[in-house]
């Protein structure tokens, strides 16, 4: 099965809410900054609990935040 890209809003639901920082981000879904760089770059997929703080965080469904690209 080959490998799924994940596409996200992210970066742009960050700069939404207020120019939120990746910081600051970071700390409110208990992850490092370095981890939603690579989120943001593409270069990482999130875990489901994850991907849930972040749809809390943003106030956003899942599937309105993260697609598959295939």
């Amino acid at each position: 099965m080959p490998r799924a890209h994940i596409v996200n809003q992210v970066r742009r639901l960050r700069f939404e809410h207020d120019e939120m920082t990746q910081q600051a981000l970071a700390a409110r879904i208990g992850c490092t900054r370095q981890t939603v760089i690579m989120l943001e770059q593409g270069r990482y997929v999130p875990s489901l609990a994850l991907a849930l703080r972040i749809a809390h965080v943003f106030q956003r469904p899942v599937d309105e935040i993260f697609r598959l690209e295939e």
